[in-house]
């Protein structure tokens, strides 16, 4: 296993520039923080490049990391730090290359997001869309950049179990409906109905919108339907990703 000791290592050097988006789209790659995603970055299809451990990440999971020595860098405390953006660093660190977004098969159920902003709900949406069973997501444009370490972290894996494509919205719409699934935007208008009287089917496409909002317009018009969750409380609204998490539920069977 090699070592490095000094911030100021080319590779180090080089790492550290992932995190900025920019960097990540012109190298192909990203970072990826915690052994259990580590872990299953390597049990998945995905390329792990390079796995940093500090002394507390090879203590706790060194018997692990020699089953990876070919690709394993034991680094200093200082240099763990350095290339984590956690207060309290994990132990671990790994160089993943970004998945190829091959050909969608737009059938199934998806969920579409639609310039959903914050990190956490977007990591949150994609991992309830694993749990309900859901075929793929779609990051429209604005949302969040599903490699940045806070998306990461609140997808816990899912992207290395479905998969997550980035596209134009309104160019996906139209194949998702010349394949009869139906395209349900959410928005509370006169127009719209209740999640409630929808009828349970395998084939759905869910579009959620920002956080502040909501769905955007031109792309309400093209939906086959607009749906809502009704409130019977006082609160003015549902978090994007809670009422994510509703609706995807409710077409599970």
């Amino acid at each position: 296993m090699k070592e490095i000791q000094s911030t100021k290592n080319t590779i180090i050097k080089e790492r550290n520039k992932l995190h900025k988006r920019k960097y990540r789209e012109q190298e192909n790659r990203y970072l990826l923080e915690g052994f259990h995603l580590v872990e299953e970055a390597v049990a998945s299809s995905s390329t792990v490049e390079e796995i940093f451990l500090d002394s507390r990440g090879f203590k706790e999971w060194g018997e692990w990391a020699t089953q990876q020595a070919a690709m394993c860098y034991l680094v200093s405390d200082e240099v763990m730090k350095h290339l984590s953006d956690l207060p309290t660093p994990q132990g671990m660190i790994a160089t993943v290359q970004k998945v190829t977004e091959n050909t969608m098969d737009l059938t199934g159920k998806w969920l579409l997001l639609d310039n959903v902003q914050d990190p956490g709900n977007v990591g949150t949406m994609i991992r309830t869309a694993d749990a309900a069973g859901f075929d793929g997501v779609i990051l429209g444009e604005g949302t969040a950049d599903i490699y940045s370490t806070k998306v990461l972290r609140s997808m816990q894996g899912s992207q290395f179990h479905l998969p997550v494509f980035s596209a134009n919205l309104l160019e996906v719409i139209p194949k998702l409906q010349a394949n009869q699934v139906p395209v349900y935007g959410t928005e509370l208008n006169v127009d719209a109905v209740t999640f409630t009287q929808l009828e349970k089917t395998n084939q759905v496409a869910l579009i959620l919108g920002n956080e502040g909002q909501g769905v955007t317009k031109n792309i309400l018009e093209v939906t086959d339907k607009n749906i809502y969750i009704p409130i019977y409380g006082k609160a003015e609204s549902l978090n994007v990703g809670v009422a994510a998490g509703i609706l995807m539920y409710a077409f599970v069977q």
